[in-house]
């Protein structure tokens, strides 16, 4: 792999502290194996090495090749970061002989170096090529997309990432812009879409919305979201926390309806004789919903939409059948 150089974009890492004691690496479970799903510049990574006893381990995933190169700086034997979704997570540690962890926490969306760096088109604060990959070896740059993809598509991915309203306004503006001239930079889009939404929300840039859409749907996110819950529940030992950090509407409530399917179990007609011990019981249990607190919001106004949902794995019951 080529050695990235890493600029120098600010970041600050959201809920560190909250997210690392969610963990709970103390005693025994300080020589646990622990995932962090999005390394991104390596706050919670750090933070949980720090608290990681000698026969500790931690595996990070990250698909952005500067994440790579930052996590390449940490030199804990520890530690090691994969180049790749944290929804390989399974595959990728079934390689390396483990198959049970201690702790996941997946910190989701895309951190404030992407969105600084115009390079990577994520913002259209600054004007830039319209690419939005968070690996930019692979797949479809957002550019190629919106230059190839049927108006009807446009349309959906917009309404349906983004929760847009004027998504058919928007789609129908891009179709007739390309048909001029290659819509390649994000001042481009976003003059676009300014053009195209008939009403602002107050304090939300117009094209706010599109952008999320199109990044969500090029990286794949949701799908990520999905297959990597599903691969994290049945990583985590009985007892074992998985931490979820999610900054918009669409993967919140992927979260919260995933840990309520393993909170909540359907329980039989109670007028049938089945004993209490064969009932199904739930699979994980809650142990707490948090946002960041005002004065980390004061001092990082991007942190103010996080949410983080924490649960614990319950151990398996066993029905006893050795009574009557």
């Amino acid at each position: 792999m080529n050695v990235v150089a890493v600029p120098e974009f600010q970041h600050r890492t959201v809920l560190l502290d909250e997210a690392v004691d969610a963990l709970d690496l103390t005693g025994v479970r300080a020589d646990g194996t622990y995932i962090d799903g999005t390394f991104g510049r390596g706050g919670h990574s750090r933070l949980i090495l720090s608290h990681l006893g000698p026969n500790g381990r931690l595996f990070a995933f990250d698909k952005d090749l500067q994440a790579i190169a930052t996590a390449g700086q940490i030199t804990d034997a520890r530690f090691e970061i994969v180049h790749d979704s944290f929804a390989t997570m399974a595959q990728a540690l079934a390689a390396r002989g483990v198959d049970r962890v201690d702790g996941i926490l997946l910190d989701l969306g895309i951190s404030s170096p992407q969105v600084d760096d115009a390079a990577r088109g994520f913002s259209f604060r600054n004007d830039g090529p319209l690419d939005m990959r968070m690996d930019t070896t692979r797949g479809v740059s957002a550019a190629d997309w919106l230059a190839s993809e049927t108006e009807q598509q446009l349309e959906r991915v917009i309404r349906n990432y983004g929760e847009e309203r004027f998504a058919f306004q928007i789609a129908k503006a891009i179709v007739a812009r390309r048909a001029v001239e290659p819509i390649s930079s994000t001042r481009q889009l976003a003059g676009i879409v300014a053009n195209a939404v008939k009403t602002r929300e107050k304090g939300k840039d117009p094209a706010t919305r599109t952008f999320q859409a199109i990044r969500i749907f090029i990286n794949k996110e949701l799908e990520d979201l999905e297959t990597g819950l599903s691969a994290a529940y049945a990583m985590l030992a009985p007892g074992a926390r998985m931490a979820v950090i999610s900054f918009h509407s669409l993967e919140d409530r992927m979260v919260k309806q995933f840990l309520a399917s393993k909170v909540k179990v359907e329980q039989p007609d109670r007028r049938l004789p089945i004993r209490a011990v064969d009932l199904p019981q739930p699979l994980m249990k809650l142990i707490s919903k948090m946002k960041p607190s005002e004065l980390e919001v004061e001092g990082n106004p991007r942190s103010r939409s996080a949410v983080m949902r924490v649960a614990e794995r319950l151990p398996e019951s066993r029905p006893n059948r050795s009574g009557p």
